[in-house]
């Protein structure tokens, strides 16, 4: 059982930046790949970045070279750094825990609550 928490997120203006966090609990945080997902109103969960156990990552096209997902296996803890930021991506944005490395939510077993991100015009 893993249960994750989101934090960071608020209002910024477009251009700027914003750190998310996802603090995880349990034991075996290591072995699993740890992704982002994000949800506008309206619109279909969409796959943000997800970083395996070894530390590799991968990225959606639309954030590439803007936003760094990392994590920290001694903190239990997830991290998205977002820089250059669009009104377009507002939304709720989501952490989540699974065993393959994978960009489709329902592969992903464990979902914390979400943090919103506003970013204004």
């Amino acid at each position: 059982q893993v249960q994750l928490v989101e934090s960071g997120g608020g209002l910024v203006q477009a251009g700027g930046s914003l750190r998310l966090s996802c603090a995880a609990s349990g034991r075996t945080f290591s072995r699993y790949t740890m992704a982002w997902f994000r949800q506008a109103p309206g619109k279909e969960r969409e796959f943000v970045a997800f970083t395996f156990w070894t530390g590799n990552t991968l990225y959606a096209d639309s954030v590439k070279g803007r936003f760094t997902c990392s994590r920290d296996n001694a903190k239990n803890t997830l991290y998205l750094e977002m820089n250059s930021l669009k009104p377009e991506e507002t939304a709720v944005y989501y952490c989540a825990a699974g065993i393959a490395a994978t960009t489709t939510a329902p592969s992903y077993s464990y979902w914390g609550q979400g943090t919103q991100v506003t970013v204004s015009s």
